[in-house]
């Protein structure tokens, strides 16, 4: 495929995350498995959310929207690499390429600033209570559910764009299971220093204002509840650390990865592992945990649904 950025790769090759068969099968079975009764969970949280019309304060709103977010991003990675473990050569068309980079960076932003905005729910919810139904109405979470899907967009395009004006004539591995973002442009036949540093800040740029903007809110949040009752500021302790688990969770294998750009290690992919595709569906389930309304409609939709299929199974038994 040659085009006017004289690219004339048409397809790369994966090595996948490690060269050991055995390996390769027991990563294949673990995250199988896990992707069985992880995912699902997911699914089910948005159910319940989305079934409950006593779940409908922005909070759950947004708790939602970030498990189906989630949901989404498990899906740009996890099938691909598992169907590659039981391949023998790993490939990936060129597109194919580009088309995993845009939705990793466009839900990676889109995440990022969905955090930022569930942040700020609670900061608004304890220090501005009377305004809170104001300023977090319907409508207004719709639009900020809007904002950070756009937000995603021109952060993705950016990475997209810079990798789209690189000719790709000559080597075409990755040392890696998925596209990566600097080893795919390592690959260009030309010096990439430049690009690589113009990548790294539009994804440190971005990566810091969503930091800073958690910060500040949690910051905030812990200076207002100092002065509250023990069990105001127990509870506020105790979501504001689950909060900081998932911002670790996200922010720390991104970290890891960029801030050594220019050398690479063996841990990497490990890292990339668990930032791509564990992570993802992981932490709406932590968030939840700490929901007692969102486990208590759970448990009910769940036994709601199981007596419902235990009254079909009794019927068609009296039937017989």
């Amino acid at each position: 495929m040659e085009s006017q950025n004289n690219t004339v790769v048409t397809e790369l090759i994966l090595l996948g995350l490690t060269q050991s068969r055995e390996i390769q099968l027991l990563v294949f079975v673990l995250i199988s498995v896990f992707y069985l009764i992880i995912l699902p969970g997911n699914f089910f949280i948005i159910l319940t959310i989305r079934s409950d019309p006593a779940l409908t304060a922005p909070l759950y709103f947004f708790l939602g929207s970030l498990a189906f977010l989630h949901a989404s991003y498990s899906f740009t990675v996890a099938p691909r690499m598992l169907v590659d473990f039981l391949s023998e050569k790993k490939i990936i068309s060129y597109r194919g390429c580009i088309t995993q980079l845009f939705f990793l960076h466009f839900l990676g932003g889109g995440e990022g600033l969905l955090l930022v905005v569930m942040a700020f729910d609670h900061y608004i919810a304890p220090c501005w209570p009377l305004h809170y139904s104001t300023v977090k109405s319907p409508r207004a979470c719709n639009v900020m559910l809007l904002a950070l899907w756009l937000g995603g967009f021109p952060h993705s395009i950016i990475q997209v764009a810079l990798i789209l004006r690189l000719p790709f004539c000559g080597p075409n591995q990755l040392d890696n299971f998925f596209c990566d973002v600097l080893q795919v442009i390592k690959l260009a036949c030309l010096d990439t220093f430049v690009v690589e540093l113009l990548m790294v800040f539009s994804s440190g740029l971005m990566t810091l204002l969503c930091f800073l903007g958690l910060l500040a809110s949690y910051g905030a949040i812990l200076c207002h509840v100092c002065g509250s009752s023990p069990e105001g500021k127990n509870m506020a302790m105790s979501r504001c650390t689950t909060h900081v688990i998932v911002i670790f969770l996200m922010f720390g294998p991104g970290i890891f990865i960029y801030t050594h750009t220019f050398r690479a290690f063996p841990a990497d992919k490990v890292v990339s592992l668990f930032h791509a595709v564990i992570f993802p569906i992981l932490k709406p389930v932590i968030y939840t945990l700490h929901y007692q309304e969102v486990k208590a409609s759970m448990k009910k939709l769940f036994n709601q649904h199981i007596g419902e299929n235990g009254m079909g199974e009794s019927g068609l038994s009296n039937t017989i």
